[in-house]
């Protein structure tokens, strides 16, 4: 199999199977967390409790992040990825009844609120698992000369998932309302479920089983400080998502600066999105490998402009712009970062690597909207935005100035022992 062909892990029927099944689970997260946004938003007109959306997930998924990825590394993970699924779906379930008439008409505001906080705590739990279970599964679906393509569809699948379902979010509510959207969502994590079932058991590549879990817990953290080409990626994107969070202020900029709706809001919320996927499709068939220190670098930039851009924006159209391009710069950190990982992560550790990932990457995230929204109260919701981006340029100036090492790394190397 060639190594130049852009569908070689398409070619195998269950990565079709676990892609079909993560576009369904990711596009239920997407749409949910959008509508979530929405809802809490028009509860309480104050853009610090999007924030709070994102503390109470961060907090569940950073302290449990090692431990998911050392029983991620100890089970079997298909089962496992079954009941992640399956413990979603009651969290979709009950915010749909969150939203019913009868609770809206008897529960107080407050209460209505902090039981949502609870259900996104709840769901900050379940992914620390999700994030180590799906980056291992796919190196047991598809052979190892295949990784970099199998991480780019699997990354392009993410983005499309990502996409189609904050775009729809948007829509639903106007369509279909807060209470039938999160029963959609309900619906679509019930056909992921059924599709893990597809998939076959896999085997436990792990050879210490019963190994104790703190000593593998530090040789999970150890593997990635002594990798230098894994940390130097999670650190510079931790840091660009850290403070280029823009996305967690939209529902303000949708109802209170661009004024344009639930449908300019899903819009908005897409962009970046459509960006990132349309990249990733490019790069299935235009490896980038090469210099992928140096892209990485002027990746994250390009980002940190478009987010300043978005800021200082007061037109509907200039802001969907500068989020799509966002979106663009974000893909190739994106890919470069799952290529690393991939390339670089042995077998019997790639839950506990993933894991410190999703407290580098994936946390930051969330602490970026309760920072987001914590630097709107303080600054204003624009000024925030723009002191964001000015932050994200800053990080990448400095890492390119202090790390000769990153800016010369290559892949190129690791890709073909691979092949």
């Amino acid at each position: 199999m060639s190594k130049n062909d852009p569908y070689a892990a398409l070619r195998f029927k269950e990565f079709n199977l676990f892609l079909l099944m993560r576009f369904f689970l990711v596009f239920a997260w997407s749409m949910q967390f959008v509508v979530i946004e929405w809802q809490v938003y028009a509860l309480t007109k104050d853009p610090l409790s999007l924030g709070i959306i994102g503390l109470m997930e961060i907090i569940p998924a950073f302290t449990m992040a090692l431990f998911a990825g050392h029983i991620v590394d100890q089970s079997e993970k298909r089962n496992l990825l079954a009941i992640c699924i399956g413990a979603f779906s009651v969290i979709s379930f009950g915010l749909f009844w969150l939203t019913t008439k009868e609770i809206s008409e008897t529960w107080s505001t407050n209460v209505i609120l902090y039981s949502i906080y609870a259900l996104v705590f709840f769901g900050g739990f379940l992914r620390s698992f999700f994030g180590p279970i799906i980056f291992s599964l796919i190196a047991l679906i598809v052979p190892k000369k295949t990784y970099p393509n199998a991480a780019t569809w699997s990354s392009s699948t993410w983005q499309m998932s990502r996409v189609l379902g904050v775009a729809f979010a948007g829509f639903a509510i106007s369509w279909l309302g807060v209470h039938w959207s999160l029963c959609v969502i309900f619906i679509l994590v019930i056909t992921s479920l059924l599709l893990v079932f597809k998939i076959s058991k896999k085997p436990i590549l792990n050879t210490k089983i019963g190994e104790p879990i703190l000593q593998s817990l530090k040789e999970g953290v150890n593997y990635v400080f002594k990798t230098k080409a894994i940390l130097g990626a999670l650190t510079l994107d931790m840091v660009s998502v850290l403070f280029g969070g823009a996305v967690a202020l939209l529902a303000v900029f949708a109802q209170d600066i661009l004024k344009v709706g639930p449908r300019g809001f899903g819009i908005l919320v897409a962009a970046p999105s459509v960006g990132a996927f349309l990249t990733m499709l490019v790069t299935a068939y235009i490896p980038i490998s090469k210099n992928a220190g140096v892209k990485l670098l002027v990746a994250i930039f390009g980002f940190g402009i478009c987010i300043i851009v978005f800021g200082l924006s007061t037109s509907f159209w200039i802001s969907v712009v500068a989020l799509f391009f966002s979106g663009v710069t974000d893909g190739v950190s994106m890919v470069i970062r799952q290529t690393i990982l991939q390339l670089k992560t042995p077998d019997s550790m790639r839950g506990r690597v993933s894991s410190v990932n999703s407290m580098f990457v994936g946390s930051s995230n969330e602490l970026g909207a309760f920072e987001s929204g914590v630097t709107a109260k303080l600054m204003g919701t624009a000024t925030a935005v723009v002191f964001g981006g000015t932050m994200t340029l800053i990080t990448v100036i400095t890492t390119a100035l202090v790390s000769p090492t990153f800016r010369k790394l290559d892949l190129t190397k690791d890709f073909e022992a691979n092949d």
